[in-house]
């Protein structure tokens, strides 16, 4: 085959994956439903922030079981796996009959299962299609196509809102695109590198006795939970601050997505220059000056900056601490990878006690405290990485 072919094989190849991405940001709109679903069946902020914990708690479960799965029928087939479980979650949501706070619950925990099923499975499948030098920036690419859809969620939900008077048709809309997803890949034939050693939860979970990796472990848990935490209670602090509607407030969620898009863009070039922990610093102290401004000002021009910065802030944390995690455990990187995807479970720890804060406070205050509480952990956390972490 020559080098034009070959090049165009791969490019066939990547396009399904690439799709594959795009459903992987799909996690993302519970930032949104949440808020949505809250004013529907007039929740507490405690009962609706238990919906992205019905998202996020299945990364924690399902991770390793995933890897081990992977490593028997292959990792296409686990993708394709994830975009059924994943489908099945939007079409509970989709049906008017079963939509209850329940019948969410149901359909939140089927797409945490899904996305924890896709998130493991898929960036091992790139290395099947793609040379090591292409690597990184082909999972690059992957992870702005991802941040694409989160950003495009909360869009869809306002527009259908205000369109249609029905926000749910951002499900249905999501479900076709997911069965595209599906019949793209499961038409693709992805020559597959055997099996390696199948990972455990001992082999995992023995790696929190290194100090440095149980650092990274909570990193990453708190990184996601300030993710998820902020995708969730920006809306509800336009609303309360700006005294915005719901539909117009939901747009912060886009706002904080289009900075972590264009963080992850332009990090990677920032990331060529400076050392991983002048940037780690500079990025914490961004979202803890941004914090600041979403506990304490009130004009909706300065909470937009705000949760820009937010976004843009957050968007390189994960990728420093997972880099610090691996060149520290370089002959342990399955299992280290393994354990750091477990810790996005951080998703549903932070939400509930937010929800919990904001209603002991009467109002966002206490769930923006929470996060302050993640922000000062990253600090301290900056204070380990090694400079060359990136490289």
């Amino acid at each position: 085959m020559t080098d034009t072919n070959k090049k165009s094989s791969v490019f066939i190849q990547l396009l399904p994956v690439m799709f594959a991405f795009f459903v992987m940001g799909f996690v993302d709109l519970v930032g949104i439903a949440t808020n949505y679903v809250k004013a529907d069946f007039h929740l507490s902020d405690t009962a609706a922030n238990l919906l992205p914990s019905m998202v996020f708690l299945w990364f924690l479960v399902f991770s390793v079981p995933t890897g081990m799965l992977m490593n028997k029928i292959g990792r296409r087939q686990t993708v394709l796996l994830s975009f059924i479980v994943t489908a099945v979650a939007l079409l509970i949501a989709s049906i008017p009959v079963f939509y209850s706070f329940i019948g969410m619950m149901a359909a939140f925990c089927l797409l945490g299962i899904g996305n924890t099923m896709l998130q493991v499975s898929l960036n091992p499948l790139v290395t099947n299609i793609v040379a090591p030098q292409q690597l990184a920036s082909t999972l690059t690419f992957g992870q702005f196509v991802k941040a694409i859809s989160s950003f495009v969620a909360p869009i869809i939900a306002t527009w259908a809102a205000s369109a249609t008077g029905n926000w749910k048709m951002l499900f249905p809309i999501f479900l076709v695109i997911t069965v595209l997803a599906w019949i793209g890949l499961g038409r693709e034939k992805i020559k597959e590198q055997p099996a390696g050693k199948i990972s455990t939860f001992k082999d995992s979970f023995a790696l929190l006795a290194d100090s440095t990796i149980l650092l990274c472990f909570i990193g990453i848990i708190c990184h996601v939970g300030i993710d998820v935490g902020t995708n969730v209670t920006a809306p509800k602090i336009l609303m309360s601050r700006a005294g915005l509607d719901l539909n117009h407030a939901a747009y912060a969620a886009s706002l904080y997505f289009l900075f972590r898009t264009i963080g992850a863009f332009s990090g990677s070039f920032i990331l060529a220059k400076w050392s991983a922990k002048k940037f780690f610093v500079i990025s914490v102290v961004l979202m803890l000056a941004a914090l600041c401004g979403m506990i304490f000002l009130q004009s909706k021009a300065a909470l937009y900056v705000c949760i820009a910065a937010m976004g843009f802030g957050n968007s390189n944390i994960f990728s420093i601490i997972f880099a610090q995690a691996l060149l520290h455990k370089a002959d342990k990187t399955n299992e280290a990878s393994g354990l750091l995807v477990m810790g996005i479970f951080g998703g549903a720890l932070f939400p509930p006690v937010m929800g919990y804060a904001s209603d002991m406070f009467g109002s966002q205050t206490g769930a923006a405290a929470v996060m302050v509480v993640g922000v000062a952990y990253l600090l301290f956390f900056a204070t380990k990485i090694k400079a060359k972490a990136h490289s």
